[in-house]
C-alpha cells in the first residue's frame, strides 16, 4: 500500500492541524504545514508553512519558510524566510533572501548567505576550529 510512495519537496505531505501538540523531532522530504503547536526540531527538505496559529518551540531547518504564527528557535532556510504581517519569530535566522511583511515581528539576528558560500563558510569554520577571535584595538589614538 505505501511502498514505492516517493516524497515530492513541493507537495505539503504533512499537516500538524490546529488543536494538536507534537513534542519530538520532525523530519520529512516532503513540505510541512504546522497549523498546531510542535516542541522539537523540524527539519525538512520541502518548505515549511506556519498557520496563524501555530506555534513552534524548537529549531528549523527547510527550503522555504513562511511564517504567519510564532517560532521560538532559530530559523535555518536555503531559501527564502516570509514573515507574514501576523508572523513572529524570536529567534536567529540564516537564509538567502528575508521579507517581513509590515506588521511582522522579528527579534534576533540575521545572517543572509547564498547556497554556495554556505559550505565555503562551513570550510574555513572546521579549518579554524570553530574558535572566535576576539577583536583588539591598539590605544593609539587620543
Amino acid at each position: 500500500m505505501f511502498k514505492g510512495k516517493k516524497h515530492a519537496v513541493n507537495f505539503t505531505d504533512t499537516l500538524i492541524g490546529e488543536g494538536t501538540v507534537f513534542e519530538g523531532k520532525i523530519k520529512s522530504e516532503a513540505s510541512i504545514r504546522i497549523e498546531g503547536q510542535i516542541i522539537g526540531d523540524v527539519d525538512c527538505a520541502g518548505d515549511v508553512t506556519i498557520g496563524e496559529l501555530g506555534v513552534v518551540k524548537s529549531n528549523i531547518k527547510a527550503r522555504d519558510v513562511i511564517l504567519a504564527g510564532t517560532v521560538n528557535g532559530n530559523v535555518l532556510c536555503k531559501g527564502k524566510l516570509t514573515i507574514r504581517s501576523t508572523g513572529k519569530l524570536f529567534g536567529n535566522t540564516t537564509a538567502q533572501s528575508l521579507i517581513i511583511d509590515e506588521g511582522g515581528k522579528f527579534q534576533g539576528t540575521s545572517k543572509m548567505e547564498s547556497e554556495t558560500s554556505q559550505p565555503e563558510t562551513q570550510d574555513k569554520a572546521e579549518q579554524q576550529g570553530n574558535q572566535y577571535q576576539p577583536v583588539t584595538t591598539s590605544p593609539t589614538w587620543q
